[in-house]
């Protein structure tokens, strides 16, 4: 158990709904909706993420936009799930900007990402622990330390297990697909009692039998994840395992152009229009446009409810 935060009896997701636009590059509310009824209702998501994970493209936004998408997330869930808010931002200032208006109005956790120096160079592990006693100091919400080496930065096994023992970080969200990585995490981080631990949807099934406390992942891949972690809590191995095999294409096939690409494209498809991915970067092709289709036609994947 994780000193300050409530126990988690079971695994869980943590989902954020994919941003859709309209076509002068605003947020389309109206889709926006769908996609978090398909998060809450067809997923059955634990916690709903507002703009806190790249595949949002939440980073395209100026800030009055990215507060607004916050705001109506927390609308559009209405009471629903609980609300993991993102606040990163290279100035811890701006990102405690965000952490005020999450704890206003209500938010579970605020998502971190580790962050990189924009000065230059690799930041510290002081560095990085600085960053988050800064925001820590302006909220009293429970921090989640989000990796993702690229547009975050690259924090070695030790750094990581240095700043989840920090007094406000009580969740770890790992995006690395290294399981001889995660699997140390775990055992120095959710097993040591600093902090509960989540992991990809790739490695999801391995790393609930190592006692990860979860997943966190865009729809309609939540969709599946649900479902794993219901057999895998049912002590069905053998359907976990076949569900889980599922992931093992979806969306490796197609992550050559972009998770948030591949995503939009099969919730599309799943009858919850999202939209193309923010330019200058195209939607899928009509070729793979019907790969995929072909392929969610024999998943598990279902229509959402509302395109029944």
């Amino acid at each position: 158990m994780v000193a300050g935060v409530p126990p988690i009896d079971r695994p869980v997701t943590i989902v954020p709904p994919l941003t859709p636009f309209t076509d002068d590059l605003k947020v389309n509310f109206d889709q926006l909706r769908g996609v978090i009824d398909y998060v809450v209702d067809d997923s059955n998501a634990t916690m709903v993420v507002a703009a806190g994970v790249e595949a949002q493209e939440y980073q395209y936004l100026d800030m009055s936009a990215r507060m607004e998408l916050v705001a109506k997330t927390f609308e559009f869930v209405d009471g629903r799930a609980p609300i993991v808010v993102g606040v990163t931002h290279p100035s811890f200032r701006e990102a405690i900007k965000i952490a005020n208006l999450a704890e206003k109005l209500g938010a579970t956790c605020l998502q971190v990402l580790a962050p990189l120096r924009p000065i230059g160079g690799p930041a510290s592990t002081a560095d990085v622990v600085r960053y988050f006693e800064l925001i820590a100091r302006e909220t009293s919400l429970p921090l989640m330390l989000y990796l993702n080496p690229g547009p975050g930065g690259d924090l070695s096994p030790a750094a990581t297990v240095e700043v989840s023992r920090l007094d406000r970080v009580k969740y770890v969200k790992e995006s690395s697909r290294d399981l001889s990585r995660v699997s140390r995490l775990i055992v120095e981080i959710e097993h040591a009692g600093h902090a509960h631990y989540f992991t990809t949807m790739q490695m999801l099934l391995a790393t609930l039998m190592l006692g990860c406390k979860g997943v966190t992942l865009p729809p309609p891949a939540s969709f599946i994840a649900n479902k794993i972690i219901s057999a895998f809590v049912a002590g069905d191995y053998k359907e976990a395992a076949r569900l889980q095999l599922q992931f093992a294409l979806f969306p490796a096939r197609w992550m050559d152009a972009g998770l948030a690409t591949v995503m939009k494209a099969a919730m599309t498809k799943l009858g919850v229009p999202c939209g193309a991915p923010f330019p200058p970067y195209p939607p899928l092709s009509d070729d793979r446009l019907a790969q995929v289709e072909a392929f969610l036609a024999i998943s598990d994947f279902k229509p959402a409810k509302s395109a029944i």
